[in-house]
């Protein structure tokens, strides 16, 4: 339990109260989650040539510990690829490409089913302007769709990626969301009983493949699996989701996901290098409540609140690369700066950062990466942009538990206008008829349908509360 300043505990009701004045102490400061707006709040030249690498021990590749996340490339409406169906700004993305790899990054991944559809031409684009030599691509075969998991399509699609990034060879290719979905059974209907899988393994013995690996999405069945095969696959790499907050508190959080020091381990047993997504949760270790926040900037008031997170990726020896997606200039200089070079956590800053995570689960958010897996809903709701919001107000103090709340009235006006601006009025919690077509594919196991309920009830609660 929370303490303030005179040793006396505090009730996480009471918690919210005495905090909120904290926000005067981290204004301005940043996240790095790639949402339009944002700052690092760093300044200061960004070092070159002192970029942290580290060695595939399966094929020798010089990594760099920053890898550029392409799933949200910039528009030319200055947002985020990933949400908008405005154009890709392709002289931006040139541009963050050009000076990511003046800075040492050479790892740089991508997907089919980014950006919607599009992040691998724009990723292409961008790369083939360099000596092939610089850069490392890694994509996936993102064969999620039933139509897409017979033979020829999936191989398509493998073949399409070659094209699209303008490449004769693939650097780094994964089976894509292993575990999501009906878990073991997916999986075997995607890579198995098609003879995809064999069809890599055979791409990789040609060389057209140089490593091969598979991105891990919740059903631990799927990896241990997978895994337990290690002799038979060779799997040159993993991608999991590791930050300090899932180490020791993923299965608090949401009962399917794996603790990250279970599935590290596991992959350090077998000295299989670790791809680390989801460093920053989405963006939720950035976005911390206010007392959060100024916890981490009282010891280290140069950093960014977002840098803590990606020292911690990195402090892993068997982590290959920390994945990043960075949609401003600010987020890459931002990042820039914790990895050149790194300086990893002392065993102090660890337990200091767990002891972090352990203060951040008294605050009830929802587990969403707003990864949109769960998307698109048949009915039109914007599930991510709903969750997101709770999730918002409730690290800004912004969920009124009682009219007794000293800042009842205010959070109760922030929720409410902050919702109808968030998510437009046809897409909100009150439409969802609990088909429950999102939940089976979403990696942090949220049951949305329920959340939905929850948050509805709570907006028409607040609707409907007389504020005298």
């Amino acid at each position: 339990m929370e303490k303030d300043k005179h040793g006396k505990e505090v009730t996480r009701r009471g918690f919210f109260k005495v905090m909120g004045a904290a926000g005067a102490v981290t204004a301005g400061l940043v996240s790095c989650d790639g949402r339009k707006g944002t700052a690092s709040g760093v300044s200061g030249e960004i070092p070159a040539g002192q970029m942290t690498y580290r060695t595939n021990p399966t094929t020798g590749d010089r990594v760099s510990i920053l890898g550029y996340g392409c799933m949200r490339w910039p528009t030319v409406s200055k947002g985020s690829a990933r949400e908008s169906d405005d154009a890709i700004d392709q002289e931006m993305v040139n541009e963050l490409v050009d000076y990511a790899i003046a800075h040492g990054v050479n790892y740089f991944d991508t997907s089919p089913a980014y950006c919607k559809g599009r992040s691998e031409r724009a990723t292409g684009i961008a790369l083939s302007r360099h000596p092939r030599d610089k850069y490392f691509i890694a994509t996936k075969l993102s064969n999620f769709a039933p139509t897409t998991w017979g033979r020829e399509a999936s191989i398509a699609m493998y073949h399409n990626s070659l094209r699209e990034l303008q490449v004769d060879y693939l650097d780094y290719m994964l089976l894509h969301g292993i575990g999501m979905g009906n878990g073991m059974e997916e999986f075997e209907a995607r890579y198995i009983d098609n003879g995809v899988l064999d069809f890599l393994m055979e791409e990789r013995k040609a060389g057209r493949i140089r490593n091969l690996g598979f991105s891990y999405h919740g059903d631990i069945k799927v990896f241990d699996y997978l895994l337990s095969r290690h002799d038979f696959y060779r799997w040159d790499f993993v991608q999991i989701q590791l930050n300090y907050l899932d180490w020791k508190h993923a299965k608090v959080i949401n009962e399917r996901n794996t603790d990250a020091e279970y599935l590290y381990g596991e992959l350090a047993k077998r000295n299989i290098p670790a791809i680390i997504m989801e460093p920053l949760l989405g963006g939720r270790l950035s976005k911390v409540h206010d007392h959060v926040a100024a916890r981490l900037k009282q010891r280290e008031p140069e950093r960014s609140v977002a840098s803590w997170a990606f020292r911690y990726a990195g402090s892993f020896p068997g982590v290959l690369t920390v994945l990043s997606g960075m949609t401003f200039m600010e987020h890459l200089q931002d990042n820039l700066r914790s990895y050149s070079p790194l300086q990893p956590l002392t065993e102090e800053e660890m337990r200091f950062l767990y002891e972090t995570a352990d203060v951040m689960m008294q605050y009830p958010t929802i587990p969403c990466n707003d990864c949109k897996y769960c998307m698109p809903c048949p009915y039109g709701i914007d599930i991510p942009a709903i969750l997101l919001h709770y999730n918002k107000c409730v690290t800004e103090g912004n969920v009124p538990e009682d009219m007794q709340a000293e800042n009842y009235r205010k959070a109760r006006r922030a929720f409410l206008v902050g919702y109808d601006r968030s998510v437009p009025k046809l897409r909100q919690a009150d439409h969802c008829i609990g088909c429950n077509q999102c939940s089976p594919h979403c990696p942090q196991g949220i049951q949305i349908p329920e959340e939905m309920a929850r948050i509805d009830k709570f907006v028409e609660y607040l609707k409907q509360e007389k504020v005298v």
